[in-house]
């Protein structure tokens, strides 16, 4: 298992195997907020991965993940996750985590209503 953090850096991994994302909260949040992951693959558009508000409520995946991917955050240290298992060739993406503001409770899925956006981490999947 490999972790990183949200800083522009690339990770490798093989198929099949393991890595942790890492990113860093916000320190003031509100219960109205939520973070995601999305990624963003060559020649693809941006693609909501994972989603989970910062206070109560449950995480939201693409279908894609579901079943291989668990979004986390530690408010304790201010810290979201995204662990990935059982990686596929088709998770080679630059991976981005950013806010939102909850829509009717619900975490939106379109780029557009995120901001402050992480620099990225490249993840490269070999087979």
């Amino acid at each position: 298992q490999v972790q990183a953090e949200d800083s522009g850096g690339e990770l490798v991994q093989t198929e099949g195997g393991s890595l942790r994302l890492s990113c860093a909260v916000p320190g003031r949040t509100s219960r109205t907020e939520a973070m995601a992951w999305f990624r963003v693959a060559p020649a693809k558009e941006r693609e909501f991965v994972a989603g989970i508000p910062l206070s109560n409520g449950d995480a939201t995946y693409a279908d894609s993940v579901k079943g291989r991917f668990t979004i986390s955050r530690d408010n304790g240290r201010n810290t979201l996750y995204l662990e990935m298992n059982n990686l596929k060739s088709e998770d080679a993406a630059a991976y981005y985590c950013a806010r939102t503001t909850l829509i009717q409770g619900r975490i939106p899925r379109r780029y557009s209503y995120y901001y402050g956006w992480g620099p990225g981490t490249r993840v490269t999947v070999s087979s």
